[in-house]
């Protein structure tokens, strides 16, 4: 796909891949649709791009509710008449083992990591169908293709991600259409997602005191800002795009190396261990 000229949705983009995306479509000449849950946050940046010459409005968006994803798509038709791209990547991340994570806690992650892509696909796909052109991209993660002690909740819904963009993969190539899907699995990256309870809901905290998900959460801490720059995962995301490529690996040789493991696994090989500083770099 060329880019310019295009029109890109990008849900949490007002901070970390999201963000850095949006700076890294702006150089390509794309107009930027930036929806974000932190208002205060989304209008920053918006403000800060468009002071640097970029085409971009934004739009306080729960991906978890349906209809402000509705909204965010038609915010696109009504500005710049098209959307050619959508980055499904808003997403939170908790300590929530396999067992005893309360259910509150699945409910949340999952409504946000798996229904928020959901939302985006039915809320855009039939657009670019219809156009015959665009290009999906899900934020899954390196999660999405090993599980790790202590993050059931949060490997269930990047698992989750990573096949239904292969099923919409396939789907896609059925129909024909030019319209593409990416998936991307990055290890850790320098954001804040290591901070997602600053959106949690406030009911939700005191669950996520507990000294399991509090020691989870600092050794997550600690790998993300042992991770890369956020801008090295947006260029991936445009090559992507314009290359109409399907898997977007940041952390390549640890995505290679999980999966290599699980095969050998299958095949009755000792079962794989999740290398946690392993997935901070490329």
């Amino acid at each position: 796909m060329e880019l310019d000229g295009k029109t890109a949705v990008i849900t949490g983009g007002a901070s970390g891949i999201g963000l850095a995306t949006a700076k890294q479509f702006a150089a390509a000449q794309v107009n930027l649709v930036l929806g974000d849950i932190e208002e205060a946050a989304l209008e920053k940046v918006v403000d800060d791009l468009r002071g640097d010459g970029a085409h971009v409005i934004g739009l306080r968006t729960d991906v978890s509710v349906e209809d402000d994803v509705i909204a965010l798509r038609d915010a696109a038709l009504a500005e710049f008449g098209a959307a050619h791209v959508v980055f499904n990547n808003a997403g939170v991340a908790a300590g929530g083992a396999a067992i005893g994570t309360p259910t509150a806690i699945w409910n949340w992650l999952l409504s946000v990591n798996l229904d928020g892509v959901i939302h985006g696909l039915n809320a855009f796909v039939p657009l670019f169908l219809e156009q015959n052109v665009g290009h999906v991209v899900n934020t899954a993660s390196l999660a999405g293709l090993g599980g790790a002690p202590g993050m059931g909740s949060y490997c269930a819904s990047k698992f989750a991600v990573v096949g239904l963009s292969e099923s919409l993969f396939q789907e896609l190539l059925l129909s024909g259409k030019d319209v593409g899907v990416s998936v991307l699995c990055p290890g850790f990256v320098k954001t804040r997602i290591h901070e997602s309870e600053r959106n949690m809901p406030n009911e939700l905290v005191s669950c996520n005191e507990d000294p399991v998900a509090r020691m989870i959460a600092e050794m997550a801490t600690t790998a993300v800002n042992a991770g890369i720059d956020a801008s090295e995962v947006a260029a991936a995301v445009e090559n992507a795009v314009r290359t109409n490529k399907f898997w977007i690996l940041p952390h390549e040789r640890s995505a290679l190396r999980t999966t290599e493991l699980r095969l050998e696994w299958m095949r009755g090989g000792p079962p794989m261990r999740f290398d946690l500083m392993g997935a901070t770099q490329p």
